[in-house]
């Protein structure tokens, strides 16, 4: 469905001088520096498949969704995207894909969603019982029904996000990307989204290109990942895979120990890097996997605790540890 190859995209922006006479400066003589927002990305994502696509702020992450939605034009490199060229902007293109920007607002301000929705129908050219299905479904699934007549701006974030995702998929597209759709909401509403997306993309098979800085999004929707940074990939695989390079190696022992006398504020264990919580004087020890029973007996022996547990290193951790190795 999405072949991207070698997609290269340079941004070149002028360095002012500081000062008065730096800008005079300027009007003679301009320093640009050029930077590659993405450089050479290659992947492809068959039909019905659900990509996390992960990297660091300023990675390149929302300019390749932009190139892959036609809104900017690579440097170099080829897109094709159900066999369109993103570039050529064509109108059946433009029917077959949906871009949700978590910042950006697609939905008029002053205006209920349900006129946003009407303009959109006219937009489209969708005929009347296929707009109605669609909206019915839509407004069921995400249980925004009782607000649809509400101005958009007097709706809390997460009940726009919601209207977002109606606006986008109204014409039923088959290719989705979504940049950050879950930033800001709550825990609930995060969970709600998340739900409304994995039903969605296993009941119609819509390829979706998910970018997020939360991992529970990406844990929970997505079974591949493609990391990039500074524009450059540097991982493309199963999430598990992902995981297992660092997770298989490494375990997280935390304990909050009940005995103060043992366990001081500078106790160190001499299996692991050892942290401790100010707060509810929690010990976290990062141990090798070879030693989590090494120090699950070092902490047994050394005083009595309220609480032990061990647990895998988070996936945040993981990307970590993925763009440091890279750099």
């Amino acid at each position: 469905m999405i072949e991207v190859e070698n997609l290269t995209r340079i941004f070149r922006t002028y360095r002012k001088k500081p000062g008065f006479w730096g800008g005079v400066k300027g009007l003679f003589h301009r320093e640009f520096v050029e930077t590659a927002a993405a450089n050479q990305i290659s992947f492809s994502i068959p039909e019905g498949t659900f990509v996390g696509f992960l990297g660091p702020n300023g990675a390149g992450k929302t300019t390749t969704l932009k190139m892959l939605s036609g809104l900017i034009y690579p440097t170099s490199g080829s897109a094709r995207v159900a066999g369109f060229d993103p570039t050529r902007r064509e109108n059946a293109y433009r029917r077959i894909f949906a871009l949700v920007l978590g910042q950006k607002n697609q939905l008029w301000w002053d205006l209920p969603a349900n006129e946003s929705f009407m303009l959109l129908r006219h937009i489209y050219d969708l005929p009347a019982a296929q707009f109605r299905e669609t909206l019915d479904e839509l407004v069921a699934l995400l249980g925004v029904k009782e607000k649809l007549n509400v101005m958009v701006r007097e709706l809390s974030l997460g009940e726009r996000m919601k209207m977002e995702l109606i606006a986008a998929l109204l014409h039923r597209p088959r290719v989705l990307f979504l940049d950050e759709p879950t930033i800001g909401l709550d825990v609930v509403s995060q969970r709600a989204v998340r739900q409304f997306l994995r039903d969605y993309n296993r009941r119609y098979r819509v390829t979706i290109l998910l970018t997020s800085h939360y991992m529970a999004d990406i844990k929970e929707l997505c079974e591949r990942v493609i990391v990039i940074d500074k524009g450059r990939k540097i991982y493309d695989g199963a999430l598990d895979r992902l995981e297992a390079g660092t997770g298989s190696r490494m375990k997280i022992v935390r304990f909050i120990p009940s005995d103060l006398a043992a366990f001081p504020e500078t106790w160190k264990s001499a299996h692991g890097e050892t942290a401790r919580d100010p707060a509810d004087g929690r010990f976290t020890v990062r141990v090798p996997v070879t030693n989590v029973v090494a120090v699950s007996q070092e902490i047994l022996t050394t005083g009595t605790v309220a609480d032990i547990t061990i647990e895998d290193v988070p996936l945040e951790d993981v990307i970590a540890e993925l763009f440091s190795t890279a750099r």
